[in-house]
């Protein structure tokens, strides 16, 4: 069975080397559906609870929301960079409250101080959908991932890694020593 859960993302990019109007610098509004599949957990009746779901993927999800997302090619970078040094907002101001942690994987590279991250390929839905999965199939047991931004959508079916063990108080999942960080609870 699967717990399916919902992010919308506001995100800005261009099509850099592309023809037509992808190529100037616009902005979308994305959803991207994720499916979780696992057995339903006797206790608490569901796969996992959507709001676990929702945690832990847009503490990295977040990076994504109101961020410009470049290609690491793209002549605009630099540019973008150095004005950012020249108003003092490259390192972070206060008023930037959204940003998760920074990561880096083989596809992209986020700079939450900056609300930025850098794609190695061009961002699109089937883009979008590969870093998503990169960034989160250590965390979630996903099944499906659906990216609509406009009226573009694309959709990736995924083999799920196996169960996860979960707490059969809450549904959320256990940490590496057998104990939920919810609720406390420690597995037998």
């Amino acid at each position: 069975m699967r717990s399916i859960t919902t992010f919308d993302l506001q995100y800005a990019h261009r099509f850099y080397r592309f023809q037509g109007e992808a190529q100037y610098l616009h902005g979308h509004t994305g959803v991207l559906t994720l499916e979780v599949e696992d057995s339903v957990n006797p206790g608490v009746n569901m796969v996992f609870p959507c709001n676990e779901i929702q945690k832990v993927a847009w503490s990295v999800l977040k990076n994504f929301d109101h961020a410009l997302v470049l290609r690491e090619d793209d002549p605009l970078l630099p540019a973008i960079l150095d004005v950012y040094q020249k108003q003092g907002i490259r390192d972070g101001a206060p008023t930037n409250t959204m940003k998760g942690p920074a990561f880096k994987t083989e596809l992209c590279t986020a700079y939450p101080e900056c609300r930025l991250v850098v794609t190695k390929e061009t961002m699109t839905v089937e883009g979008m959908i590969k870093m998503v999965y990169d960034l989160l199939k250590d965390k979630l047991n996903i099944a499906k991932i659906t990216f609509t931004s406009g009226v573009n959508a694309a959709s990736q079916e995924f083999t799920p890694a196996g169960t996860v063990d979960r707490c059969p108080l809450c549904g959320i999942a256990l940490d590496e020593n057998g104990v939920c960080p919810k609720c406390g609870y420690r597995k037998r």
